[in-house]
């Protein structure tokens, strides 16, 4: 790697090719964009100073010898800029007449652009660059707008073409061919949009000579209509990693296809491989290394992979009444409501492997009691990327006999099973997130209700608050004639699931805090648990007592924990 200044007469020097991948997004700059690069530009003719316009990231590529250019850069970062700054140029030179020393710059010596666009912008920068006069150019493309953008606001007064290619500069990164481009574009503050690893990824997959394989095995399923790219564009957020639902695809189908035997991906790469952080680096690593440079079979793969990610995974049922059966329904609000998406490389090798839903639903639950044992008795989940994208995959867990076995097999701390006394323990003593909580309680109100019996459907996950029923402020309203250490027993035991419920519509902050009659019935017009607690089953009956204290909430621990115990039995 070479970094350092890089004027426009060095990287616009008639001689060097730079390559902007073909299948590379589109032009999306503006108006904004736009205005701020031309007052720039007229700020360094006037000011005659040298002036700094961002970071350029170019990497060597290999040529042919039989190229009439020897020196080919793909643009891994500065699309955006580049573009803009040619067309500005190219008008420049149009009005003042000046299409000599733009040719020398801008033109190669086999008469093409020395700026080779993606496959959306190819014809209309081309077509730019082609032109003797100043067209009135027709087209809604975004470097079409930008060339009738500048040829109405350039003023040849205030621009000079040499004093642009010789004071504007960039820092300049240049990779050689075998350097990860990733790794330097993810560290670099740029003014350009930021690509994500499944457009590197598809840039590797694909060349200019691919349009078939690329029409096939991307387009059609990732980008054939404005559905099919908003499912994929999907984001997940997992404390403050966000990632889309294409990124969650690559990564998940890597660390599947690197525990397939027939590979022998050693231990070192795969625990290197499961940094999602250097994704694109390891698919060309275990392409490369273990894959034959096959790069046509994975996406075959991959393309496999993609139907099956698509047909089970699914955000929509964080809104949608959940099943009461064992199911993939419930495995997506387990890893999208509670952040478990660790579980997803393992759920998506079941679902490409199993064919059969009854077998599917059987190992589905006992993954639902396994993790929600753990998450109410507070277990460690460090082991968890070890469990679901390493063990159970490697030995081809595909039964729920075989899921039995291997968490029976796991270390007694990392990943046993949690037993049925620590479960009803953890529903009298853990205090769990509130994200946690409200889970817990809704995976076991979709279980046990009785859909027939109720007037009141069940939401989806999101639909619903938590509640206190014992308010944290409860000493503003409620009445105790307990010591100091009772306070504090209190103040500890209302945190936990016996003292916490789902209900439909958050309570009205004055009533939150209230006692608890108010709480039970409202006040006014505002609603209280009685309303928004309506139908549902894990809290109702509660309800009907003119008392809320310890007591009751150790009766509602145990009758909670009791219940799931039959949910999430073992």
């Amino acid at each position: 790697m070479e970094a350092g200044k890089r004027y426009i007469r060095d990287i616009f020097s008639g001689s060097m090719r730079l390559e902007i991948p073909f299948f590379q997004r589109s032009y999306v700059w503006g108006e904004p964009q736009w205005e701020r690069f031309l007052d720039d530009a007229e700020t360094v003719c006037a000011s005659d100073e040298s002036y700094f316009m961002g970071s350029l990231i170019l990497k060597q590529k290999p040529t042919n010898s039989a190229s009439s250019v020897g020196n080919v850069r793909t643009v891994v970062d500065g699309q955006q800029r580049l573009t803009t700054l040619s067309v500005l140029m190219k008008v420049l030179s149009l009005k003042t007449g000046s299409t000599r020393s733009f040719d020398r710059q801008f033109i190669l010596i086999d008469d093409t652009p020395a700026l080779l666009h993606n496959r959306n912008d190819e014809a209309a920068y081309n077509r730019i660059m082609k032109l003797e006069s100043l067209d009135d150019l027709e087209g809604a493309d975004g470097i079409t707008r930008l060339y009738r953008y500048f040829k109405d606001k350039v003023d040849p007064e205030k621009l000079n073409f040499d004093k642009i290619c010789n004071l504007i500069y960039f820092v300049g990164i240049d990779l050689s061919f075998d350097e990860d481009e990733q790794q330097i574009f993810d560290t670099i503050n740029s003014l350009g949009v930021r690509l994500t690893t499944a457009e590197l990824l598809k840039n590797y997959f694909f060349g200019r000579n691919d349009i078939a394989s690329y029409e096939e095995n991307w387009v059609e399923i990732f980008e054939k209509d404005e559905e099919t790219r908003a499912y994929w564009d999907q984001v997940v957020t997992s404390g403050s990693t966000k990632r889309t639902f294409l990124d969650l695809l690559f990564y998940s189908f890597l660390l599947v296809k690197v525990q397939e035997n027939s590979y022998g991906v050693t231990a070192e790469d795969k625990t290197r491989y499961s940094r999602v952080e250097q994704l694109f680096g390891s698919y060309k690593s275990f392409i490369e290394k273990y894959a034959g440079g096959d790069r046509s079979a994975i996406l075959r793969d991959i393309r496999e992979y993609a139907v099956v990610f698509r047909k089970a995974i699914s955000f929509d049922v964080l809104t949608e009444e959940l099943a009461s059966q064992a199911g993939i329904d419930r495995i997506n609000v387990i890893m999208f409501a509670l952040d478990t998406s660790t579980l997803l490389p393992y759920v998506l090798f079941i679902e490409k492997n199993v064919e059969d839903e009854k077998t599917r639903n059987e190992i589905y639950d006992y993954l639902e009691a396994y993790v929600m044992r753990r998450l109410v008795t507070r277990q460690n989940t460090k082991n968890y990327y070890h469990l679901f994208s390493d063990k159970l995959i490697l030995n081809r867990v595909l039964t729920r006999e075989d899921l039995v076995r291997a968490l029976a097999d796991g270390d007694d701390t990392n990943s046993r099973m949690p037993a049925n006394e620590e479960v009803v323990q953890a529903f009298h003593e853990s205090r769990l997130t509130n994200k946690y909580a409200k889970g817990a309680l809704y995976l076991i109100e979709s279980r046990i209700r009785d859909r027939n019996m109720h007037s009141t459907s069940l939401l989806g996950i999101d639909k619903y608050s938590l509640e206190h029923l014992m308010p944290k402020k409860w000493r503003n309203n409620w009445t105790f004639a307990g010591t100091t250490a009772e306070e504090e027993k209190r103040d500890q035991i209302l945190l936990t699931l016996g003292n916490l419920t789902i209900i439909t519509q958050a309570l009205n902050a004055s009533i939150r805090d209230a006692d608890w009659a108010t709480k039970r019935f409202g006040k006014g017009e505002k609603g209280g648990l009685l309303k928004y607690a309506e139908g549902i089953e894990t809290i109702y009956e509660y309800l009907n007592g003119d008392v809320w204290d310890e007591k009751s909430i150790y009766k509602r621990a145990e009758d909670l924990a009791a219940k799931a115990l039959e949910v999430w039995k073992v």
